[in-house]
């Protein structure tokens, strides 16, 4: 095990799976799991009760929040920002032989409580809101809300909003 790893798991009670690849300066808070052959990128931070399962590769500079689920096979690309209590699926048809990951496209932003069906790509700085229920592929630049999900704007107008009110 390596001094990353085993530094992580002694000092924050954490599970880490075999053939894990850990980059840089990530941060791992407490009581997560983190299955085998999963892939970190550098400068990420995963939150306390987080469940990455095994053969998930996350791109760098991203933050997942506390008490996220994500499958096995899911693939989350760079600069993403995933809210607490997300939860991705991976199986369409419950309980079936066949399972499918999630892709999430650099700079997208998966707001808190949001749940995303197995299959779905969620589309290059895209967002999706608190407690959406996302059923079928976010295009890019696009803000989706609601249950199931539906387009109600875009990436430019959601980033207005947030800086107003950052301002």
């Amino acid at each position: 095990m390596s001094e990353a790893k085993e530094s992580l798991t002694n000092k924050t009670v954490n599970h880490i799976g075999k053939n894990v690849k850990i980059g840089r300066n990530v941060k791992i808070w407490h009581f997560t799991y983190i299955g085998e052959n999963t892939r970190i990128g550098h400068d990420v931070k995963i939150g306390s009760l987080a469940h990455i399962d095994y053969n998930v590769k996350i791109g760098d500079n991203t933050k997942i929040e506390a008490m996220v689920y994500i499958p096995p096979r899911t693939v989350i690309g760079r600069n993403v920002f995933i809210g607490p209590g997300a939860i991705f699926t991976n199986d369409p048809y419950p309980p079936s032989k066949k399972m499918v990951g999630v892709t999430v496209e650099d700079g997208a932003v998966i707001c808190a409580g949001a749940l995303v069906k197995a299959g779905v790509t969620i589309g290059r700085n895209s967002v999706v809101a608190m407690g959406a229920v996302v059923v079928k592929d976010v295009p890019p630049n696009t803000v989706v809300m609601g249950v199931p999900a539906v387009k109600k704007g875009n990436r430019e107008e959601y980033d207005k909003k947030r800086f107003k009110w950052e301002t």
